[in-house]
């Protein structure tokens, strides 16, 4: 995922930078440090998301987002882009107008890398999941206007969260695919709560699924974090 890093200070802007760039499946497009360069950019670089400073010594983030938004509507061929705001404001109206205006969320300045990471994931995930939907159940409407990323929702009856903690982190740290079972060795539970987990993160977007065909019998489930790649 193409992400625009906006911040009118370098060393900030750096350094979320950074934080975007560690994260598996997103990397840094562009950075501005005014208004007009965040404008400009995203109209060359067409990004997917766009963190955004409120305060720019030209224009606030505010400004910027319903620009673009007004960029997308006069041009049918650009793509939608996503908004987190990432500022110092904490002026109650200045949430609510973020919000207004479409962003996905506001992260109080200062931060770590974490806070931003889980962010990041969240929109990776909602990109995921409303990409393949024809058509929207309840829980789809409930995790796009929810402010919780899909990891810190309640889990279901039966499921713990220290377990859903440890399958997250194996799929993290390997990287790559895996097999419930493969899961399961890793994590030193058994297969059948792995593929219980898996399969919840599947429902909120957090994993996704793909089938590897062998020679005979059903497919095998491989299961990856969303973003990783």
């Amino acid at each position: 995922m193409n992400v625009l890093v906006v911040d009118d200070d370098f060393m900030v802007a750096k350094l979320h930078s950074r934080y975007v760039s560690a994260t598996p499946g997103f990397r840094v497009a562009g950075v501005a440090h005014s208004g007009a360069e965040a404008l400009r950019a995203a109209e060359r670089v067409r990004p997917d998301l766009v963190l955004l400073d409120i305060y720019l010594p030209d224009m606030d983030g505010l400004t910027v987002l319903r620009e673009l938004r007004a960029a997308e509507e006069r041009d049918a061929t650009r793509g939608s882009v996503d908004a987190l705001f990432i500022t110092a404001a904490r002026d109650a109206d200045l949430v609510r107008a973020a919000l207004r205006a479409g962003a996905l969320h506001y992260l109080i300045k200062p931060f770590n890398q974490a806070a931003l990471q889980e962010q990041l994931r969240h929109v990776a995930a909602l990109r995921y999941r409303f990409d393949r939907l024809g058509e929207a159940r309840q829980e789809d409407v409930d995790l796009i206007f929810g402010t919780r990323p899909p990891g810190s929702r309640e889990l279901p009856k039966g499921l713990a969260a220290h377990t859903a903690e440890l399958v997250v982190r194996v799929l993290r740290e390997h990287g790559g695919d895996l097999s419930a079972s493969e899961c399961a060795e890793a994590g030193s539970l058994s297969r059948v709560s792995a593929r219980r987990y898996l399969e919840y993160f599947v429902e909120t977007g957090r994993v996704e699924v793909t089938l590897r065909y062998g020679g005979t019998g059903r497919p095998e489930r491989r299961y990856r974090l969303v973003g990783a790649r």
